[in-house]
């Protein structure tokens, strides 16, 4: 019992820390859980909850920083909070499985493409808003939610480089803006898992409170270093995501 909580806390903490500067946190806190026999869906569940403090936790350190564009985020939080709650609710039903082609393709292309074009993300080229763009960011929004209630694996990744290739943001403000649309979708996939009895509080609350230090280090990190320190991790995280889900497809 002991030493399952020190793991699960142990990676949780890694994985908050690496999750708030740019995403792919749950490739390690996930398997934490199932590493120490959770259950396929109530390890779902228990990781939702942790995930989603630790992601307020982030929010509000990035908010505070001045980091998070609201006239844009304000408008995607509700098209998150639909999409995630629709995704969760497919999840209990059915088999994520099919997911895993398409996503191993997607992130791939994100990861490389990042990686190939030194200069993306490195200066907020922001250049404002239009209707289309916060039409098609909505968009994006639900879609997204949809796939981190679904399955999740790689959504910090597809937020971040979406607000990137829509709006010119940098890695920094890419990342403030995707931790918020992360806690809205986390938030709603959680009320659906906990109403269905699918979080195990008993490792959920230590491994909580250590994904909120870990969010918080991670946070300052970002914010203090920069795209410097932002890109190079999103990038590893990316093909570190694509390199378990090709491992799962094996």
């Amino acid at each position: 019992m002991w030493l399952n909580l020190f793991l699960i806390c142990t990676l949780g903490f890694l994985a908050a820390t690496v999750d708030a500067i740019a995403g792919g946190g749950g490739l390690i806190s996930l398997p934490a859980l199932l590493m120490v026999g959770v259950p396929p869906h109530l390890a779902l569940g228990t990781n939702k909850f942790a995930a989603s403090l630790a992601s307020l936790n982030s929010s509000v350190t990035f908010a505070r920083s001045g980091k998070v564009n609201f006239a844009l985020v304000k408008w995607q939080i509700p098209f998150t909070l639909l999409g995630a709650f629709l995704g969760a609710w497919a999840v209990l039903r059915v088999s994520s499985a099919f997911l895993n082609k398409a996503v191993l393709v997607l992130i791939l292309v994100v990861g490389l493409y990042t990686l190939l074009h030194k200069n993306l993300g490195m200066e907020n080229q922001f250049k404002g808003l239009t209707l289309r763009k916060i039409v098609i960011g909505c968009l994006f929004a639900f879609a997204l939610g949809f796939y981190d209630g679904f399955f999740g694996p790689g959504t910090g990744s597809f937020l971040i480089f979406s607000f990137i290739a829509l709006y010119g943001f940098d890695f920094v403000v890419a990342s403030a803006n995707s931790k918020v649309l992360n806690f809205t979708s986390n938030i709603a996939s959680l009320l659906l898992f906990a109403w269905y009895g699918q979080v195990l509080f008993i490792y959920g609350i230590p491994m909580a409170l250590f994904m909120i230090l870990g969010s918080y280090v991670g946070t300052k990190l970002a914010i203090k270093r920069g795209a410097q320190l932002v890109k190079p991790i999103f990038i590893i995280m990316s093909l570190l995501v694509a390199a378990k889900l090709i491992y799962q497809y094996i």
